[in-house]
């Protein structure tokens, strides 16, 4: 095969694409305000997307993203709907059909199905102001007229490109309204590397029940035996109140031991670190993580919010390398 450079057409693709993008942002109107709303406002009911061909492909993206930032949301195919799946569409239900042209077959079933229905409300995302599926809809979401990139007008991609990107914009949309953050896209990303991301420090500390206390006057031989007991490598110093005062490490232990021949009589609160650093149980491991590599420590005391000066768990350097956290 003769060598050719496909670097000039990747660039003509993309450019293509880029001015279709910035003619779609300069078609949003109130119509974008409506649809938003009516995604809110689906309270009782799901939002299901449907289309055909590469609309479909875009519509299952879609979809997805509605779903993992907490919108009940699938996908249905157009051509199964005239084989039973229309049953998946019910009422409060908003129903969003996606065709670039607006009169393709598969979804005359559908439409009709909804018109009939006055309780889902229909909305479409469409070129074509004169098509029936524009004709049909409660509201509806027009989007450019754009050449799409490559030879003849004839494939899918800046159509399908900004298909996609008006989707992404209703999510995050959403999103922003109903102020999901961090810990709320974790509920639904429990697994994989963005998962461990946004694990807590309670997700990975050793809790309460697990976490070697000691009193302030006992004296270290005691001590070390419940250092071995838990085996953490680390004793949490509390006062009569129950307030954490201190921690002592397996390091401080060695470092001391090198100083003292008998080390058993000594006071722990004569030896503990005072103060030692805690985190709120909600904070991300990896802040946690960044925390312990700027202070060059292995472990932290976990608190609640309302209770700085009481620790309710211990976060290790190994609970948060086992999570995959790095």
């Amino acid at each position: 095969m003769k060598k050719k450079n496909f670097i000039p057409i990747a660039k003509e693709v993309i450019e293509a694409e880029i001015k279709s993008l910035k003619k779609l942002k300069l078609s949003i109107n109130q119509s974008f305000n409506k649809v938003v709303e009516a995604i809110i406002n689906c309270k009782n009911g799901k939002v299901i997307i449907s289309g055909i061909g590469k609309s479909g492909i875009v519509g299952q993206k879609i979809s997805s993203t509605l779903a993992s930032v907490g919108i009940p949301s699938f996908y249905v195919d157009a051509a199964s709907c005239s084989h039973g799946d229309l049953g998946k569409i019910s009422s409060n239900d908003v129903l969003i059909l996606i065709s670039f042209s607006g009169e393709s077959l598969e979804l005359k079933n559908i439409i009709q199905y909804a018109n009939r229905n006055k309780k889902i409300t229909l909305i479409c995302i469409v070129s074509k102001k004169n098509s029936l599926l524009y004709k049909s809809s409660d509201i509806k979401l027009l989007i450019p007229n754009v050449v799409e990139a490559g030879p003849g007008n004839i494939v899918p991609t800046s159509s399908a490109l900004i298909t996609l990107s008006i989707g992404d914009a209703l999510a995050i949309s959403t999103m922003n309204y109903r102020k999901f953050g961090k810990l709320d896209f974790k509920k639904f990303h429990p697994s994989g590397s963005l998962g461990a991301k946004l694990k807590t420090v309670e997700d990975l500390m050793v809790k309460e029940k697990k976490v070697p206390f000691i009193k302030e006057n006992i004296l270290l031989g005691n001590a070390l035996k419940t250092m071995n007991k838990f085996n953490l490598g680390v004793l949490v110093v509390r006062n009569k109140f129950r307030k954490t005062s201190g921690i002592i490490s397996d390091g401080d232990i060695k470092r001391i031991s090198e100083k003292n021949t008998n080390i058993n009589n000594l006071v722990t609160k004569n030896i503990m670190k005072k103060n030692p650093l805690s985190v709120n149980k909600d904070m991300l491991a990896t802040q946690a993580l960044s925390i312990m590599n700027s202070k060059k420590i292995t472990c932290l005391c976990v608190h609640n919010k309302k209770m700085k000066n009481k620790t309710i768990g211990i976060l290790t350097i190994h609970n948060i390398l086992n999570a995959n956290i790095r």
